[in-house]
């Protein structure tokens, strides 16, 4: 983890120690420190803040992949740095997650946020994507209510399962939303991991007022 904020870093820090899932490896507190170490191989995730008294947390995750392709970030923020998170993206060797900092104080999230950075899945604000707006014109818009709905909880990080409790719908229910939108959305079928294609299509092609 990496937090200027003291306060910050040591709830922070208390927030990742509360389950025995997870093993808090590092706490730095800028880019310098966090570079001497955080190693390859040495964390499986990297918790960022984006505003770092010596540096920025994206500019730091991007090296730290650079160095080791296999580890996930997950950036924390708190103004809506969305704009820095999506252009990292195009580059970045494995799926970033985005949290501000007053949803990161939720450990339930925190800890979900930081599990799905692990294994190569994306999780994305709940707050930011309840503010999220289609743009007038793109296949977001044009997606009937329900599959906006589905699509919002993707990206989230929300499982199948997860959805289909929140919404009150059966799994197969939201497996064909899923099919629509991705059909809807032109996502390729190549391997590649759709719903997290499907929570940056999202990301592109909403605002957040």
């Amino acid at each position: 983890m990496v937090e200027d904020e003291i306060l910050l870093r040591r709830m922070l820090e208390k927030l990742l120690s509360t389950t025995d899932e997870l093993q808090l490896t590092h706490s730095a507190e800028g880019v310098q420190d966090a570079l001497l170490v955080i190693r390859p191989g040495s964390s499986d995730v990297a918790v960022l803040d984006v505003h770092l008294q010596d540096g920025d947390g994206v500019s730091l995750g991007l090296e730290l992949q650079r160095r080791d392709p296999s580890l996930g970030i997950l950036l924390l923020s708190s103004q809506d740095d969305m704009a820095g998170f999506m252009e990292a993206q195009e580059v970045a060797s494995k799926p970033w997650s985005y949290l501000s900092k007053r949803s990161s104080f939720a450990a339930m999230t925190l800890l979900r946020a930081v599990a799905a950075a692990a294994n190569g899945e994306q999780v994305i604000d709940p707050y930011l994507i309840s503010r999220s707006t289609p743009r007038f014109g793109s296949p977001v818009a044009r997606l009937s209510p329900t599959q906006q709905r589905v699509l919002g909880l993707v990206a989230e990080g929300l499982s199948n399962e997860a959805i289909s409790e929140r919404l009150g719908v059966t799994v197969s229910s939201v497996e064909n939303h899923l099919i629509a939108v991705y059909r809807a959305l032109q996502l390729p079928t190549d391997g590649k991991n759709r719903r997290v294609l499907a929570a940056l299509t999202f990301l592109r092609q909403t605002s957040r007022g």
